[in-house]
């Protein structure tokens, strides 16, 4: 199975697997400009050289035998599950892609015709109730995450941990996992860690939220789209995500760690 998900700077100074919709493309950025004192012009989602990925066929070797003999510091990071699937709902359902097209094609017309979600009208800007579309929405994201249907689920909805897992399982370790909520701070432990043959300035990094802008603004604050069944759903869907990375499932309204991730238990759960 090897690494899926993992991008490497082509100096080898990290190694860094994604999690969807947790700050990966400031991230990838960074470590494009840690290796060439410039950032990359586009999405680095995007780019095809100047950073290894493993969806590359020829960065599939290097990073392999990076991984494995472990020759580079690896991290990743993570998000407060309430905020992460607000945003995919927001960006991948409600919003027009860069490519000027919805998500993945017929996945919002199957949604309102099964689930009865509304979008924002063709182009997203109309007025909806977006607190009963998120809801409905939610059903969804834990029909393909339980069952896998009506369709497999989406990378930017699924769980963290399943992500974060593949990397452990097929023979990685990570050796820092930090919080989007707290990114300067655990970015800055991660570039402390590491020589790079350019030097980073964090405070002059910009952040580059691709999916800005793609859908419309949230209305709300984050805890009205949660009644007591919502969290239910989402507790079924991110219990480990909030065990282990040490969010707070009973407040929706808070959205920073209650606790230090302990990277030996990351490993011992999600190695198995």
């Amino acid at each position: 199975m090897g690494f899926p998900g993992t991008w490497m700077t082509t100096s080898e100074s990290m190694v860094y697997r994604v999690v969807p919709k947790c700050a990966c493309s400031t991230i990838g950025q960074i470590m494009y400009f840690s290796d060439h004192g410039e950032f990359f012009d586009g999405d680095i989602h995007d780019a095809q050289s100047g950073l290894h990925k493993w969806a590359l066929d020829e960065s599939q070797q290097p990073i392999s035998d990076n991984v494995v003999a472990h020759k580079s510091y690896a991290f990743t990071c993570v998000r407060n599950p309430y905020t992460r699937i607000l945003s995919s709902f927001f960006d991948k359902i409600c919003g027009i892609q860069r490519n000027g097209r919805r998500y993945r094609g017929n996945l919002v017309p199957l949604l309102i015709q099964k689930y009865g979600i509304e979008v924002g009208g063709e182009d997203g800007k109309e007025e909806f109730d977006q607190i009963r579309s998120f809801r409905r929405f939610l059903l969804f994201a834990r029909d393909s995450i339980r069952w896998r249907r009506p369709m497999e689920p989406d990378i930017h909805w699924s769980a963290m941990s399943g992500h974060v897992s593949t990397f452990i399982v097929n023979g990685g370790r990570y050796d820092k996992i930090f919080w989007t909520e707290a990114f300067n701070d655990g970015m800055a432990q991660v570039l402390d860690a590491v020589e790079t043959p350019v030097a980073v300035d964090l405070d002059n990094i910009p952040r580059f939220n691709e999916s800005e802008g793609h859908g419309p603004k949230r209305a709300h604050p984050v805890e009205d789209y949660f009644d007591d069944l919502s969290m239910h759903l989402v507790y079924e869907i991110y219990k480990r995500d909030f065990d282990l990375f040490k969010y707070d499932f009973a407040d929706p309204s808070n959205k920073m760690p209650i606790g230090e991730i302990d990277l030996d238990e990351v490993h011992a759960k999600l190695g198995d």
